[in-house]
């Protein structure tokens, strides 16, 4: 392609799987943000890359039948949604797709049985968040907010609709409240925390807070009916701004009367109905018997590994991060349940002892990264049944192939539960049953 053009009319072909258009120009493939599969649009050259050019859109000039307009006056900027201007359904129909084609073409695998998709609330579901704070001169004032797309920059906003209530105007507040205080440049962060009967919001603070300063964070807590947290430093330092006052972050799994406290900076599931309804499904695909003996693979809090327990003889979880296997067994304690034990073990390395033992049932919810080092070992452990929850369809499909090579497993059924509305992020359920 002539390095002279500016400017050119292309036909969107296709989505990559974080949601950028893809397009064809003179046999070079162009990738653009904001625009769907179908479409006519005249965009903008951009940069080149070895293999492909950037491009930003300048006009659409054929929309797509699927196209919305975004509802959120951030969209486009704000790096937290990508695909705000595609139908809900559409979108489902897109995640869908992404996974199918990450097991067809990196693992080989047709998928024998696609479950029906987990959906639930569009907005204001997120109960997990974390946000960036800057101060900007030019504006006089700090931004809270997601970061820009593609940029270190955070996005300034007001509100954010897929927070969950109250919190979705915390952006605003924040920004505000920040702004009068002494630490308005050393506070870079925010995480919000919403469980069934409290909320969270934990200040990252780089410098130490006057009265003053304490005063305000505490009026805001109040306002929204929040508790107000400080970390000065890691994990272990977030200590609550009024602890007389500050409630229990909680969550609970009505299917199996089981509750799960967390602390403010814990790993959970952002959406919660999205969560318990992906826990009723791996549960029931599991067919478990009362003599079971199972395996939870980055158990996390006990997500799994408690309401397993329920129907199982006995459930170990493994987590690599001490401080929720500490949480995990405090809510054992806390639900009364007694068959289930947890470990703190990195499973990155193969050589822990109960990767050696015989399990009837595993169940893995690993990182991004995957599960590499533990699915290269199933073969030895031998369960009958195999529930894998991802959130990266491209390890997913890397550890599937691990599994059904030499025909040990085979992939019996697979979905996804769309955790993440209007981003391109898709969780997905596989079930792999031993041949």
């Amino acid at each position: 392609m002539s390095r002279e053009i500016v400017q050119a009319e292309v036909t969107v072909v296709g989505l990559t799987h974080d949601g950028q258009g893809v397009a064809d120009l003179d046999g070079e493939r162009v990738f653009v943000s904001g625009v769907l599969p179908g479409e006519r649009a005249l965009l903008s050259i951009k940069r080149r890359r070895r293999r492909y050019r950037e491009a930003t859109l300048v006009e659409l000039l054929e929309p797509a039948a699927e196209r919305v307009d975004p509802p959120c006056p951030h969209f486009g900027r704000c790096g937290g949604c990508a695909i705000q201007h595609l139908s809900y359904a559409a979108q489902v129909r897109f995640k869908e797709g992404v996974v199918r084609d990450a097991l067809e073409r990196i693992a080989d695998i047709k998928i024998p049985e696609w479950l029906p998709p987990l959906t639930g609330a569009e907005w204001h579901y997120r109960r997990r968040a974390r946000l960036g704070a800057r101060y900007v001169e030019a504006k006089g004032r700090v931004l809270v907010g997601f970061k820009e797309r593609a940029s270190r920059f955070v996005t300034d906003m007001s509100a954010c609709p897929v927070l969950a209530e109250p919190m979705d105007t915390v952006p605003g507040l924040l920004s505000e409240v920040l702004t009068e205080t002494t630490l308005r440049q050393k506070l870079p962060q925010a995480e919000v925390a919403v469980g069934d009967h409290a909320r969270a919001i934990v200040l990252r603070v780089l410098a130490e807070p006057t009265e003053a300063d304490l005063e305000r964070f505490a009026a805001l807590g109040r306002e929204i009916d929040t508790d107000m947290y400080l970390q000065p430093g890691g994990p272990g330092t977030v200590r609550a701004l009024e602890p007389d006052r500050a409630g229990t972050l909680s969550y609970r799994l009505a299917t199996f009367d089981v509750e799960l406290q967390f602390a403010p900076t814990d790993f959970i599931q952002v959406n919660g109905p999205i969560n318990a309804a992906m826990v009723d499904r791996v549960i029931e695909r599991l067919e478990l018997n009362s003599s079971d003996r199972v395996l939870d693979l980055y158990c996390g809090l006990g997500n799994f590994s408690l309401p397993i327990a329920r129907q199982a003889a006995a459930v170990l979880g493994v987590e690599g991060e001490a401080g929720l296997v500490a949480r995990a067994a405090g809510n054992a304690a806390l639900n009364q349940i007694t068959n289930a034990r947890f470990v703190t073990a990195d499973l990155s390395l193969p050589d822990w002892p109960f990767l050696r033992e015989a399990w009837d049932v595993v169940v893995l919810d690993p990182p991004r990264s995957g599960a590499q080092a533990a699915v290269s070992l199933m073969g030895r452990m031998g369960p009958r049944r195999i529930a894998y929850v991802s959130c990266h369809p491209a390890t997913l499909a890397r550890d599937a192939k691990e599994l059904i090579s030499g025909r040990r497993y085979r992939l019996s059924a697979a979905g996804i539960a769309d955790m993440f509305p209007h981003t391109h992020h898709v969780e997905a359920v596989a079930i792999f049953d031993r041949c």
